[in-house]
């Protein structure tokens, strides 16, 4: 049983992915109706909107708490089209009815693990959302329901070949709208009969999306978050604990890169083990793969472009956990999914947060994201020697991945490849000295190549390791009250320093 989609009400969240779907409906004349930031965003991608205020005539109030529930809404969602009594009542109340509802709740899990105070989680209980897609769902026999971001490629594809959609779809979304709505309402029911403390165990227990187990097998895990809205998974066994980790770092690191040429990174433990940008996609993993094959094993690779065939015949011979790519070429992706436990993922776009959460002492240390970056634009040369503009690249390319490195590090680079790196060391000596014993292992030279630092040099002994080792251009932070000793050493030896002012720690 066909139905056409000619109206559609937008209620979301996040507003991450809703870009093709509203290409699509506007596209077809199809009138969309939203409020608020939803409606914003969907006229920042230059659709028209019809704000839901002018069809219930009523300003929305109580500081947003009550827009979308008014009967002129529910009323076009709730009408039955083969039901006599619906077609007279909607008749004589004037009500539109509505074809397609698309929601993204409010986020009361991440909220709650965030340790955010009550008053801040109370707001993050949705009530209108949750009674459209209640109502859409119910009226799935004419109605579809799109319940989260999980669900938009669905709906993209359901509409690939018009704007109407089958009963056996719309009953497919509905199933997926309860479940949404029944996993929400266990996580609120819980934290409120608990007298609102957010207990982790109680978390876990009611998480949407539980996990085989934690980081080791006698430990229980969650993930609270939307990773069907991040991710298509196409392959292999269901993300683990540890895998979200590394999926998670890998992410962040690419999202450096995203714009720039085609580029593959190789994570292990949460650290690039691999990194290279390059012409063209499949030289990017030979390059990166180099950096230590032996550390690939079983690891995560990303890459910022369309996986092609040519770079999945490269990467079908390393065992790897995870491969992260914006597309994957039909070629390319049946190649790869024939080893049934490679996770496949597609990602839909680069997640951001608003801050960073950790737990500590049995409480919570909140952040802002290390959202800098510092580019060539921004180094300060503080040598006699100048930093060449090839150096420049050489020594951006290498803050990039010390921003996602840990603590104390030490990263060396050359030509858009990185050559190794020193990390988690109790000192930056020790780090230095590991990643130059890495490159000489991994068949590098070091002459001509770029070292970044996470933090200053006290001494100038790392800069006198690194110009023994053949390194020729350093960028650090600077703040020491010894940052002359270290000039000085260059100064006398011919190398290249800049200084930032910005660290980037990485506990």
């Amino acid at each position: 049983m066909e139905r056409p989609i000619r109206r559609a009400l937008i209620s979301v969240f996040h507003k991450e992915g809703l870009a093709p779907i509203v290409e699509k409906l506007q596209a077809a004349g199809v009138e969309i109706l939203s409020t608020g930031g939803t409606q914003r965003a969907i006229e920042a991608l230059g659709a028209e909107v019809t704000p839901v205020e002018s069809v219930t005539r009523t300003a929305e109030m109580l500081g947003g708490r009550v827009k979308t529930l008014h009967p002129m809404v529910f009323g076009g969602i709730l009408a039955r089209r083969d039901f006599e009594a619906d077609d007279v009542d909607v008749a004589e109340h004037g009500i539109g009815q509505i074809d397609l509802v698309i929601v993204d709740l409010y986020p009361f899990e991440e909220t709650l693990a965030s340790g955010a105070d009550e008053g801040e989680i109370i707001e993050k209980i949705d009530i209108g959302g949750i009674a459209l897609i209640r109502a859409a769902a119910k009226n799935f026999r004419d109605v579809v329901c799109i319940p989260s971001r999980g669900q938009y490629a669905d709906l993209v594809e359901a509409l690939s070949d018009g704007m109407s959609t089958d009963l056996d779809f719309r009953r497919r979304m509905a199933g997926a709208a309860f479940g949404v709505s029944s996993g929400y309402d266990a996580a609120i029911g819980k934290w409120v009969r608990e007298g609102g403390q957010p207990e982790v165990l109680s978390l876990l227990e009611t998480a949407s999306n539980p996990l085989r187990y934690g980081e080791n097998p006698h430990q229980t895990g969650a993930f609270f978050g939307d990773l069907e809205g991040l991710f298509t998974q196409h392959n292999g066994k269901a993300l683990s604990y540890n895998n979200l980790l590394d999926v998670d770092a890998a992410v962040q690191l690419m999202a450096e890169f995203k714009d720039d040429d085609p580029t593959i990174a190789i994570l292990k433990h949460n650290n690039a083990c691999g990194l290279a940008t390059r012409d063209i996609l499949s030289q990017a993993y030979a390059d990166a793969l180099a950096g230590d094959p032996v550390s690939a094993f079983g690891g995560v690779v990303i890459a910022n472009r369309t996986m092609d065939l040519a770079t999945a015949e490269a990467l079908h011979t390393l065992f790897c956990e995870v491969v992260i790519a914006p597309d994957f070429e039909p070629a390319a992706l049946a190649l790869l999914s024939g080893k049934k436990n490679r996770i496949l993922l597609t990602q839909h776009h680069w997640p951001s947060a608003a801050k960073l959460v950790r737990s500590a002492l049995g409480g919570y240390l909140v952040q802002q994201p290390d959202d800098r970056v510092e580019g060539p634009a921004d180094f300060d040369c503080v040598t006699k020697t100048a930093v060449t503009e090839a150096q420049a690249a050489d020594l951006a390319f290498a803050l990039k991945l010390v921003k996602h490195t840990r603590s104390n590090t030490i990263v060396l680079a050359r030509n858009g490849q990185l050559l190794a790196s020193g990390t988690g060391q109790t000192s930056r000596v020790d780090a230095l000295n590991q990643a130059i014993d890495k490159a000489g292992r991994m068949g590098f030279p070091l002459e001509g190549a770029a070292m970044a630092s996470d933090a200053f040099f006290p001494f100038p002994d790392c800069v006198e390791i690194a110009h023994k080792a053949g390194i020729t251009s350093v960028v650090q932070p600077g703040g020491s009250i010894k940052d002359n000793l270290s000039v000085a050493y260059c100064d006398d030896h011919g190398l290249a320093m800049a200084m930032t002012g910005i660290r980037h720690f990485r506990h």
